[in-house]
């Protein structure tokens, strides 16, 4: 019997790149699509760029999608636009971080991906929110997944779901995953920072806790920091 095919949302950064790695290793690359979405960040280009390497070595087909002239019009310190705020450095935990906050993104790239889904005949749509992500990402908690899932079940004729598998932990034990898993982690992308070069900076709360989940697991980074 044929397989059902998957769908995820890969960014590009480590989260969803080890969700892609996990869906292929249970269910085959030909079984799965990826969809990438350019929503005008300041890491977008680099984290985009990665997800296609990845796809390409692990045989996944993608499709990316360029939503940048529909977020120029919303304020995020996390956007490149002139007059955005600076990008804060510290943890995911401190109050500053929510300047980081793109309004209703996952809600956003979730509908898009669920109406995809449901013209490719696709009933599952996977995202690699987690638990480190709930103290200033309301998309990215349970209760929004619930909602969503609802409304996705509810607005599809296949009853599209949606799926959040690692909603419950956290990037240490994401990371941990991923390296049994053999993820290349070279090729993802975390900083919300980087220099022109897609240098990280180390410093932002997405490269911290990044640093962190690797430091905790006893295994070195294989990116390169501005501070190295």
């Amino acid at each position: 019997m044929e397989k059902q095919k998957k769908a995820i949302i890969l960014s590009g950064g480590l989260d969803s790149t080890t969700l892609l790695y996990d869906l292929v290793n249970k269910h085959g690359s030909k079984n799965i699509i990826a969809f990438s979405f350019n929503y005008g960040s300041r890491h977008n280009k680099f984290e985009l760029a990665k997800a296609k390497a990845t796809c390409e070595k692990l045989g996944v087909e993608q499709k990316e999608f360029s939503l940048k002239e529909i977020f120029n019009n919303f304020k995020s310190a996390l956007l490149a636009h002139e007059d955005s705020e600076e990008i804060p450095s510290g943890h995911y935990e401190d109050k500053n971080m929510f300047k980081t906050v793109v309004p209703f993104r996952n809600g956003i790239l979730l509908s898009i991906a669920v109406g995809l889904a449901e013209s490719l005949n696709i009933k599952e749509v996977y995202y690699g929110a987690h638990s480190g992500d709930h103290s200033i990402y309301p998309d990215c908690r349970e209760d929004f997944l619930e909602a969503i899932c609802r409304a996705s079940e509810k607005g599809t004729y296949i009853k599209v779901k949606i799926k959040a598998p690692y909603l419950k932990m956290n990037k240490i034990s994401i990371l941990k995953k991923g390296l049994k898993l053999g993820v290349d982690y070279s090729l993802t992308h975390t900083c919300y920072n980087p220099s022109k070069k897609g240098i990280s900076c180390g410093k932002c709360s997405s490269c911290t806790e990044r640093l962190e989940a690797f430091n905790k697991n006893k295994e070195a980074d294989p990116l390169i920091y501005s501070y190295n």
